[in-house]
């Protein structure tokens, strides 16, 4: 065997190892693609299922929930992909292809009363979130062109009416509770929350109404601070000895 045989075996056998190395490493490298995918799948899946049960029902058009059937259909398509042999996922797949070929799009979901900081504050969350999923949907290509655009809309349409149902609840709990300087305070944040819109416009008549509470409730507090007919009080009862005191010191300078 001369040397030139030698060298070429040598070389060969670099090249198989160094080519068994490369495909172990793209081996392991998918398999390790193949668990990252599994997990954000999995995640995603969990969110999407959150949002199509929990989102406000006084929030939910069927418009809205056609979309999260469309978002969370999408997810689990992908993710079957991933695992073919999951029943789970196939279940699920039937039954939302289910509820989207219905002519009527069905809400179940509850409504939820926002009258407090920390609820205000998880659906606005939970709105974000539905935002968040859309862009991830817009990147793998599920809208037509411009559906991207509509649903951004959606979205800020959605942060307005959580943040004027909570200044109202705000506004309508001071009211009933009669703290009149609280409920002025909560509709003055929703006529400022209103004109800092880009388009304040499209929302006249909610402006309008905020407008008309917050002179309501100046109105209350007016009366309120003004003495009614029949009131005894320190102020009232010295204002009227000061009266009489007055009309007799008159009547004893002029007779």
């Amino acid at each position: 065997m001369t040397h030139m045989m030698i060298a070429i075996i040598v070389i060969a056998g670099i090249a198989l190892l160094i080519a068994i190395g490369f495909l172990n490493n793209m081996v392991e490298a998918n398999k390790a693609e193949k668990v990252r995918l599994g997990h954000e799948f999995k995640d995603r899946l969990r969110r999407c299922a959150e949002l199509n049960e929990r989102f406000p029902g006084q929030l939910t058009t069927p418009e809205l929930k056609m979309l999260m059937h469309r978002l969370e259909h999408n997810v689990v398509k992908r993710a079957l992909a991933l695992n073919k042999t999951s029943l789970a996922l196939k279940e699920r797949l039937a039954e939302l292809e289910l509820d989207m070929g219905k002519e009527e799009v069905e809400i179940k979901n509850p409504s939820v009363p926002i009258v407090t900081e920390p609820q205000a504050k998880d659906v606005s969350f939970m709105i974000e979130g539905l935002h968040h999923q859309i862009l991830r949907a817009a990147q793998e290509g599920i809208f037509k062109p411009g559906e991207s655009r509509h649903w951004a809309n959606v979205i800020r349409g959605l942060l307005v009416k959580l943040h004027l149902e909570f200044f109202d609840n705000l506004g309508q709990q001071a009211l009933a509770d009669g703290e009149l300087g609280q409920a002025r305070l909560a509709y003055e944040r929703a006529v400022q929350y209103l004109k800092k819109q880009p388009d304040p416009s499209l929302y006249n008549e909610e402006l309008s109404y905020a407008q008309k509470m917050v002179a309501r409730a100046d109105a209350m507090l007016q009366n309120k601070n003004l003495p009614q007919d029949g009131d005894h009080n320190a102020l009232t009862a010295g204002l009227k000895d000061t009266e009489e005191e007055t009309e007799w010191k008159k009547k004893a300078l002029y007779d």
